[in-house]
């Protein structure tokens, strides 16, 4: 009776877990599945798209990436909706995209070669939407796991009905919104106009569901306070660099560079995910002002040592001729030498603009080791030591305790 007792605790945090992650590896596994039927879609009708990299690598970063974090805060954090809803908006990406292929291979490549494929017509464009819908819960929850406030409850209740109608509305067409398709054995005439406009309706609240979200995170940062803010900076960094990426992408477009444009979109797709498991598992919380500055500070710093070497080369160049191994041996050598100190300089420049309470704690180590070698009063000492932690660290309380050496006999 004991054993049994002590178990059962045990395996109820085990669950959700198991759950979670079981979750995420369907969510994976769809994925490659529906990779492999596209390639089949591809290779049995040369006239469809055939997958690239293009088109491929952004879902599997967003899907991969909402799947693994969601399983980590579900499986850590079972309590928090959050990790459930990024579950969600994997599930959904991933299964549309094995949806789509699978029909069109039953029904137009090899017809009656896989079963059900008639009956997942009507699911074919739904799944999107509701992963959009999902995503934007995930904004009006984070990080807290609960509404901003009560106010926003008639908003969630209907931003919650809207997948439900949109998949009910496409499920009971007559018709499918794809005119290579033919027939929907779930058809029902009589409601079909009624839910298409209900499910049309239910498409523009998901749409406005997202900009209610961003609007949410706007609010609680500005009345947040203590680890809350915090939380929240993880996503204000998410979002400026996903917001950066975006503009890259569209400019490359332009430029007509594609490799740019996927590494873009890709990166901002999977950026979200990956701020919003920080923020809750409140991972390396602290360290946002060290990870801006450090990276502010590698940045510039590969800018300068990359102009400088360049310039050495072309300089060098000029003198002794473009294929010389000097010109290389020289740039390296001038590259090397003024690493360290060029680093050291642009990394307290960065920190005495970014990272203050860094900069300054440096500043009064400096100072109070400076003093410490004069100091020869222990109560003296030991008041300055408690000042110096309290200035850097700022702990709630500090106390110091010295072990008196028992005297030899």
């Amino acid at each position: 009776m004991a054993v049994s007792l002590a178990t059962r605790p045990a395996t109820g945090r085990r669950w959700p877990a198991v759950l979670a992650w079981t979750v995420a590896g369907l969510t994976v596994a769809s994925l490659v599945l529906a990779y492999r039927l596209l390639s089949l879609v591809w290779f049995e009708d040369s006239s469809n798209a055939a997958p690239t990299l293009a088109t491929t690598a952004p879902v599997t970063l967003a899907v991969v990436s909402a799947a693994t974090v969601g399983a980590l805060v579900a499986s850590r954090r079972p309590g928090h909706p959050v990790g459930w809803l990024l579950l969600g908006v994997g599930l959904a990406v991933a299964t549309n995209a094995l949806v789509e292929p699978y029909v069109k291979y039953g029904l137009l490549v090899r017809p009656g070669s896989v079963p059900g494929a008639r009956y997942l017509l009507p699911i074919l464009y739904s799944g999107y939407l509701v992963g959009l819908a999902c995503a934007g819960f995930v904004l009006l929850l984070t990080p807290t796991g609960s509404l901003p406030s009560p106010r926003w409850r008639w908003w969630a209740r209907a931003a919650a009905v809207a997948p439900v109608l949109i998949v009910l509305g496409f499920a009971v067409q007559p018709d499918p919104l794809a005119p290579d398709y033919l027939g929907n054995p779930l058809a029902v005439p009589a409601l079909a106009p009624a839910l298409l406009v209900a499910a049309l309706a239910g498409t523009a609240v998901v749409g406005v569901g997202l900009l209610a979200g961003a609007v949410s995170l706007v609010l609680r940062f500005r009345r947040a306070r203590g680890v809350e803010r915090l939380q929240l900076r993880w996503l204000a960094l998410a979002a400026a660099l996903a917001s950066a990426l975006l503009l890259t992408g569209l400019v490359a477009v332009f430029l007509g560079r594609d490799a740019v444009v996927l590494a873009s979109l890709s990166l901002c797709l999977a950026l979200l995910p990956l701020a919003t498991g920080a923020a809750i598992l409140r991972y390396r919380l602290y360290d946002l002002d060290r990870v801006i500055s450090r990276t502010l500070a590698y940045g510039l710093l590969t800018v300068l040592l990359g102009g400088g070497y360049a310039a050495v080369v072309l300089g060098l160049g000029q003198l002794l001729g473009q294929d010389s191994s000097l010109v290389v041996a020289a740039a390296t050598l001038a590259v090397a030498a003024v690493f360290q100190p060029a680093r050291r300089r642009i990394q307290q420049a960065v920190d005495r603009r970014f990272n203050r309470r860094r900069h300054d704690a440096t500043r009064v180590i400096q100072a109070f080791g400076t003093r410490l070698r004069g100091q020869v009063d222990l109560d003296g000492l030991t008041a300055e030591l408690l000042e110096v932690v309290d200035q850097t660290m700022q702990p709630t309380r500090a106390s110091l305790w010295l072990r008196h050496r028992a005297a030899s006999r």
